[in-house]
Protein backbone atom coordinates (compact mmCIF):
# COMPACT_ATOMS: atom_id res chain seq x y z
CA UNK A 1 0.00 0.00 0.00
CA UNK A 2 2.76 2.73 0.48
CA UNK A 3 4.87 1.28 -2.24
CA UNK A 4 1.32 2.03 -4.25
CA UNK A 5 1.19 5.67 -2.61
CA UNK A 6 4.95 6.32 -3.58
CA UNK A 7 4.70 5.16 -6.79
CA UNK A 8 1.44 7.50 -7.68
CA UNK A 9 3.37 10.32 -6.30
CA UNK A 10 6.90 9.65 -8.24
CA UNK A 11 4.49 9.17 -11.03
CA UNK A 12 2.39 11.99 -10.10
CA UNK A 13 5.76 14.58 -9.95
CA UNK A 14 7.01 13.16 -13.25
CA UNK A 15 4.02 13.83 -15.09
CA UNK A 16 4.22 17.47 -13.70
CA UNK A 17 7.67 18.20 -14.30
CA UNK A 18 7.01 17.28 -17.94
CA UNK A 19 3.84 19.57 -18.38
CA UNK A 20 6.34 21.85 -16.89
CA UNK A 21 9.05 21.57 -19.21
CA UNK A 22 6.21 20.97 -22.22
CA UNK A 23 4.65 24.53 -21.02
CA UNK A 24 7.69 26.21 -20.99
CA UNK A 25 9.06 24.81 -24.30
CA UNK A 26 6.30 26.08 -25.83
CA UNK A 27 5.99 29.60 -23.87
CA UNK A 28 9.78 30.27 -25.35
CA UNK A 29 8.74 28.83 -29.16
CA UNK A 30 5.58 31.47 -28.38
CA UNK A 31 8.29 34.32 -28.55
CA UNK A 32 9.99 33.99 -31.45
CA UNK A 33 13.52 33.84 -31.94
CA UNK A 34 15.40 37.31 -31.40
CA UNK A 35 16.77 38.75 -34.29
CA UNK A 36 17.79 42.28 -34.78
CA UNK A 37 18.11 44.16 -38.33
CA UNK A 38 20.16 47.13 -38.44
CA UNK A 39 18.50 50.02 -41.13
CA UNK A 40 21.06 51.21 -43.56
CA UNK A 41 19.82 55.02 -42.60
CA UNK A 42 16.70 56.85 -40.32
CA UNK A 43 14.00 54.92 -41.65
CA UNK A 44 12.50 56.27 -44.92
CA UNK A 45 10.35 54.81 -47.54
CA UNK A 46 13.24 52.47 -48.75
CA UNK A 47 12.23 50.68 -45.79
CA UNK A 48 8.57 50.17 -45.30
CA UNK A 49 8.35 46.51 -46.36
CA UNK A 50 10.06 46.03 -43.60
CA UNK A 51 7.66 47.67 -41.25
CA UNK A 52 4.48 46.14 -43.10
CA UNK A 53 6.20 42.42 -42.05
CA UNK A 54 6.62 43.98 -38.75
CA UNK A 55 3.18 45.29 -38.57
CA UNK A 56 1.03 42.48 -40.29
CA UNK A 57 2.38 39.87 -38.01
CA UNK A 58 4.85 38.32 -40.99
CA UNK A 59 7.35 38.08 -38.82
CA UNK A 60 5.81 36.54 -36.18
CA UNK A 61 3.88 33.68 -38.29
CA UNK A 62 7.81 32.84 -39.18
CA UNK A 63 8.41 32.84 -35.45
CA UNK A 64 10.62 35.64 -35.48
CA UNK A 65 10.99 38.42 -32.92
CA UNK A 66 12.70 40.95 -35.01
CA UNK A 67 14.07 44.19 -33.88
CA UNK A 68 14.59 46.84 -36.50
CA UNK A 69 16.88 49.35 -35.56
CA UNK A 70 18.87 53.07 -36.61
CA UNK A 71 22.42 52.84 -36.13
CA UNK A 72 24.30 55.91 -34.39
CA UNK A 73 26.93 55.04 -37.18
CA UNK A 74 25.70 53.64 -40.34
CA UNK A 75 28.95 53.15 -41.67
CA UNK A 76 29.80 50.02 -39.81
CA UNK A 77 26.83 47.85 -40.48
CA UNK A 78 28.94 45.74 -42.02
CA UNK A 79 31.13 45.39 -39.31
CA UNK A 80 28.62 44.98 -36.52
CA UNK A 81 27.22 42.24 -39.09
CA UNK A 82 30.16 40.74 -40.05
CA UNK A 83 31.02 40.59 -35.61
CA UNK A 84 27.63 39.61 -34.76
CA UNK A 85 26.41 42.55 -32.89
CA UNK A 86 23.94 42.54 -35.39
CA UNK A 87 22.29 39.54 -36.92
CA UNK A 88 21.37 41.55 -40.34
CA UNK A 89 21.84 44.73 -42.03
CA UNK A 90 20.82 46.94 -44.70
CA UNK A 91 23.47 48.04 -46.86
CA UNK A 92 24.82 48.29 -50.96
CA UNK A 93 26.19 45.93 -53.11
CA UNK A 94 29.57 48.09 -53.89
CA UNK A 95 30.45 48.33 -50.20
CA UNK A 96 29.61 44.51 -49.46
CA UNK A 97 32.73 44.04 -52.04
CA UNK A 98 34.75 46.67 -50.78
CA UNK A 99 34.10 45.10 -47.43
CA UNK A 100 35.01 41.53 -48.69
CA UNK A 101 37.90 42.76 -50.35
CA UNK A 102 39.32 43.81 -46.62
CA UNK A 103 38.08 40.30 -45.49
CA UNK A 104 35.22 41.37 -43.96
CA UNK A 105 33.06 37.86 -44.51
CA UNK A 106 29.29 39.32 -45.12
CA UNK A 107 27.22 38.17 -47.89
CA UNK A 108 23.66 39.45 -49.16
CA UNK A 109 21.07 37.26 -49.21
CA UNK A 110 18.35 39.53 -50.61
CA UNK A 111 18.60 42.03 -53.60
CA UNK A 112 15.92 44.94 -52.10
CA UNK A 113 16.16 48.03 -54.73
CA UNK A 114 17.19 46.58 -58.28
CA UNK A 115 18.91 49.82 -59.66
CA UNK A 116 21.19 52.48 -58.12
CA UNK A 117 19.27 55.33 -56.30
CA UNK A 118 23.51 57.16 -55.86
CA UNK A 119 22.99 59.70 -59.30
CA UNK A 120 24.21 63.07 -60.31
CA UNK A 121 21.99 65.77 -59.76
CA UNK A 122 22.16 69.62 -60.79
CA UNK A 123 19.62 72.44 -60.79
CA UNK A 124 17.18 72.32 -63.51
CA UNK A 125 17.89 76.46 -63.87
CA UNK A 126 21.26 75.67 -64.90
CA UNK A 127 20.09 74.19 -68.07
CA UNK A 128 22.50 71.45 -68.12
CA UNK A 129 21.36 68.99 -70.83
CA UNK A 130 23.85 66.51 -70.90
CA UNK A 131 27.05 65.41 -68.66
CA UNK A 132 29.76 67.01 -70.69
CA UNK A 133 27.69 70.90 -69.70
CA UNK A 134 29.92 70.01 -66.52
CA UNK A 135 33.20 70.35 -67.99
CA UNK A 136 34.79 73.10 -66.00
CA UNK A 137 32.29 72.76 -63.26
CA UNK A 138 32.40 72.06 -59.28
CA UNK A 139 31.28 68.73 -58.55
CA UNK A 140 30.61 68.46 -55.11
CA UNK A 141 30.16 64.25 -53.42
CA UNK A 142 30.64 63.12 -50.24
CA UNK A 143 33.97 62.15 -49.93
CA UNK A 144 33.16 58.28 -50.78
CA UNK A 145 36.14 57.34 -52.70
CA UNK A 146 34.25 54.68 -55.42
CA UNK A 147 31.72 57.96 -56.23
CA UNK A 148 34.77 59.71 -57.63
CA UNK A 149 35.64 56.52 -59.98
CA UNK A 150 32.21 56.68 -60.92
CA UNK A 151 32.13 60.34 -61.65
CA UNK A 152 34.82 59.25 -64.18
CA UNK A 153 33.14 56.51 -65.58
CA UNK A 154 29.85 58.96 -66.30
CA UNK A 155 31.59 61.86 -67.60
CA UNK A 156 33.60 60.02 -70.24
CA UNK A 157 30.31 58.38 -71.28
CA UNK A 158 29.94 61.32 -72.62
CA UNK A 159 32.65 62.30 -74.45
CA UNK A 160 34.59 64.33 -71.42
CA UNK A 161 38.51 63.22 -70.57
CA UNK A 162 37.26 62.42 -67.18
CA UNK A 163 36.94 63.57 -63.53
CA UNK A 164 40.30 66.03 -64.37
CA UNK A 165 37.88 67.68 -66.41
CA UNK A 166 36.09 69.15 -63.58
CA UNK A 167 36.55 70.47 -59.72
CA UNK A 168 35.18 67.79 -57.29
CA UNK A 169 34.44 69.33 -53.85
CA UNK A 170 34.08 67.31 -50.91
CA UNK A 171 30.99 68.75 -49.38
CA UNK A 172 30.27 65.69 -46.71
CA UNK A 173 26.58 64.94 -46.35
CA UNK A 174 25.32 68.64 -47.31
CA UNK A 175 24.72 67.73 -50.81
CA UNK A 176 21.58 69.53 -50.99
CA UNK A 177 22.70 72.60 -48.93
CA UNK A 178 25.54 72.96 -51.45
CA UNK A 179 23.55 72.79 -54.31
CA UNK A 180 20.86 75.12 -53.60
CA UNK A 181 23.81 77.45 -52.09
CA UNK A 182 25.46 77.48 -55.49
CA UNK A 183 28.44 76.17 -53.94
CA UNK A 184 28.61 73.24 -56.61
CA UNK A 185 27.55 73.28 -60.09
CA UNK A 186 26.21 69.65 -59.82
CA UNK A 187 26.26 66.76 -57.19
CA UNK A 188 26.92 62.85 -56.97
CA UNK A 189 25.95 60.62 -53.68
CA UNK A 190 22.72 61.67 -53.68
CA UNK A 191 19.50 59.46 -54.25
CA UNK A 192 17.10 60.42 -56.66
CA UNK A 193 14.59 58.96 -54.26
CA UNK A 194 14.77 61.52 -51.53
CA UNK A 195 17.34 64.28 -52.09
CA UNK A 196 15.67 65.05 -55.46
CA UNK A 197 12.51 65.47 -54.03
CA UNK A 198 13.82 66.92 -50.42
CA UNK A 199 15.10 69.55 -53.04
CA UNK A 200 12.58 70.04 -55.48
CA UNK A 201 10.22 70.79 -52.15
CA UNK A 202 12.41 73.38 -51.09
CA UNK A 203 11.71 75.22 -55.00
CA UNK A 204 15.18 73.98 -56.33
CA UNK A 205 14.16 71.09 -59.01
CA UNK A 206 16.40 69.59 -60.42
CA UNK A 207 17.37 67.01 -63.68
CA UNK A 208 18.62 63.79 -62.70
CA UNK A 209 21.49 62.00 -64.58
CA UNK A 210 21.10 58.40 -63.25
CA UNK A 211 24.44 55.97 -63.04
CA UNK A 212 23.26 53.22 -65.06
CA UNK A 213 22.65 55.35 -68.32
CA UNK A 214 25.64 57.07 -67.91
CA UNK A 215 28.42 54.45 -68.55
CA UNK A 216 28.50 52.95 -64.90
CA UNK A 217 27.04 48.76 -64.78
CA UNK A 218 23.43 48.23 -62.75
CA UNK A 219 24.17 47.49 -59.69
CA UNK A 220 21.66 46.52 -56.36
CA UNK A 221 21.18 49.73 -54.66
CA UNK A 222 19.81 48.14 -51.51
CA UNK A 223 20.23 44.85 -50.17
CA UNK A 224 20.37 42.26 -46.83
CA UNK A 225 23.30 41.19 -45.44
CA UNK A 226 24.43 38.85 -42.89
CA UNK A 227 27.89 37.49 -41.74
CA UNK A 228 29.07 33.55 -43.08
CA UNK A 229 28.79 32.58 -39.51
CA UNK A 230 25.29 33.46 -39.14
CA UNK A 231 24.04 32.21 -42.24
CA UNK A 232 26.04 28.63 -41.82
CA UNK A 233 24.83 28.18 -38.20
CA UNK A 234 21.08 29.87 -38.85
CA UNK A 235 19.46 28.59 -42.42
CA UNK A 236 16.47 28.60 -41.25
CA UNK A 237 16.19 31.57 -39.52
CA UNK A 238 17.74 33.33 -42.73
CA UNK A 239 14.93 31.26 -44.99
CA UNK A 240 12.14 32.69 -42.62
CA UNK A 241 13.71 36.48 -42.10
CA UNK A 242 13.46 36.76 -46.23
CA UNK A 243 10.38 35.06 -46.48
CA UNK A 244 8.82 37.68 -43.90
CA UNK A 245 10.44 40.66 -45.67
CA UNK A 246 9.62 39.74 -49.53
CA UNK A 247 5.97 39.75 -48.54
CA UNK A 248 5.89 42.90 -46.88
CA UNK A 249 7.38 44.25 -50.01
CA UNK A 250 5.44 42.53 -51.93
CA UNK A 251 2.91 44.57 -50.23
CA UNK A 252 4.63 47.42 -50.65
CA UNK A 253 4.54 47.03 -54.06
CA UNK A 254 1.25 46.77 -54.78
CA UNK A 255 0.03 49.27 -52.46
CA UNK A 256 2.99 51.99 -51.22
CA UNK A 257 1.17 54.63 -49.99
CA UNK A 258 -0.38 51.99 -47.19
CA UNK A 259 2.99 51.34 -46.75
CA UNK A 260 3.92 54.73 -45.77
CA UNK A 261 0.73 54.64 -43.62
CA UNK A 262 2.58 52.00 -41.70
CA UNK A 263 5.86 53.59 -41.44
CA UNK A 264 4.54 56.58 -39.89
CA UNK A 265 2.98 54.58 -37.05
CA UNK A 266 6.55 53.24 -35.88
CA UNK A 267 8.36 56.35 -36.72
CA UNK A 268 6.04 59.36 -36.34
CA UNK A 269 9.01 61.93 -37.25
CA UNK A 270 8.90 60.94 -41.24
CA UNK A 271 8.50 63.38 -43.80
CA UNK A 272 5.45 62.75 -45.74
CA UNK A 273 6.35 65.57 -48.16
CA UNK A 274 9.51 62.95 -49.33
CA UNK A 275 8.58 59.98 -48.28
CA UNK A 276 5.16 59.74 -50.07
CA UNK A 277 6.49 60.39 -53.31
CA UNK A 278 9.52 58.49 -52.72
CA UNK A 279 7.35 56.01 -52.09
CA UNK A 280 5.85 55.89 -55.44
CA UNK A 281 9.39 55.76 -57.25
CA UNK A 282 10.40 52.84 -54.88
CA UNK A 283 7.79 51.01 -56.21
CA UNK A 284 9.02 50.01 -59.74
CA UNK A 285 12.65 50.22 -58.45
CA UNK A 286 11.55 47.17 -55.54
CA UNK A 287 11.17 45.13 -58.38
CA UNK A 288 11.69 44.95 -62.33
CA UNK A 289 10.15 43.92 -65.52
CA UNK A 290 10.28 40.10 -65.25
CA UNK A 291 12.04 40.33 -61.62
CA UNK A 292 10.78 40.05 -58.70
CA UNK A 293 11.36 42.01 -55.17
CA UNK A 294 14.55 40.08 -53.70
CA UNK A 295 16.14 38.43 -56.96
CA UNK A 296 20.07 38.47 -56.93
CA UNK A 297 21.42 37.78 -60.91
CA UNK A 298 25.44 36.59 -61.68
CA UNK A 299 25.32 38.96 -64.65
CA UNK A 300 24.59 42.09 -61.93
CA UNK A 301 27.08 41.12 -59.44
CA UNK A 302 29.41 40.43 -62.15
CA UNK A 303 29.21 43.04 -64.74
CA UNK A 304 29.50 46.04 -61.71
CA UNK A 305 32.46 43.79 -60.12
CA UNK A 306 34.16 43.80 -62.79
CA UNK A 307 33.89 47.89 -63.07
CA UNK A 308 35.64 47.80 -59.69
CA UNK A 309 38.20 45.86 -60.60
CA UNK A 310 38.78 47.79 -64.05
CA UNK A 311 39.28 50.92 -61.69
CA UNK A 312 41.11 49.18 -58.77
CA UNK A 313 38.18 49.76 -56.59
CA UNK A 314 38.68 45.95 -55.39
CA UNK A 315 41.22 43.28 -55.73
CA UNK A 316 40.97 40.95 -59.55
CA UNK A 317 40.83 37.94 -57.37
CA UNK A 318 38.21 38.81 -55.23
CA UNK A 319 35.55 35.73 -55.19
CA UNK A 320 32.33 37.58 -56.28
CA UNK A 321 30.40 34.32 -56.02
CA UNK A 322 31.05 34.24 -52.43
CA UNK A 323 29.65 37.79 -51.98
CA UNK A 324 25.74 37.13 -52.80
CA UNK A 325 23.85 34.01 -52.59
CA UNK A 326 20.31 33.15 -54.22
CA UNK A 327 19.11 30.54 -51.84
CA UNK A 328 16.83 32.55 -50.17
CA UNK A 329 14.91 34.51 -52.95
CA UNK A 330 11.60 33.64 -53.29
CA UNK A 331 9.34 34.48 -55.97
Amino acid sequence: MANNFRMKNVVFLTAFIFLGIFASACEQQNEGKDVTLALDWFPNANHIGLYIAEDKGYFEEEGLNVEIRTPSDPSTILQTVASGTDDFGINYQPDLLIARDAGIPVVSVLGMVQHPLNSIMALKSSGYESLSDLKNKKIGYPGIPWNEDALDTMLKSDGLTGIEDIELVNVGWELGTSLMSGNVDAVIGAYFTHESISLENEGYPVDIFRMENWGVPDYYELILVTSEAYLEDNDETVRSLARAITKGYKDAVQDPQSGVDILKKYSPDIDESIDRPGADLLQNLWVDVGVDFGDQTPEKWNNFANWMKDNDIISNDLNIDDAYTEEYFYD
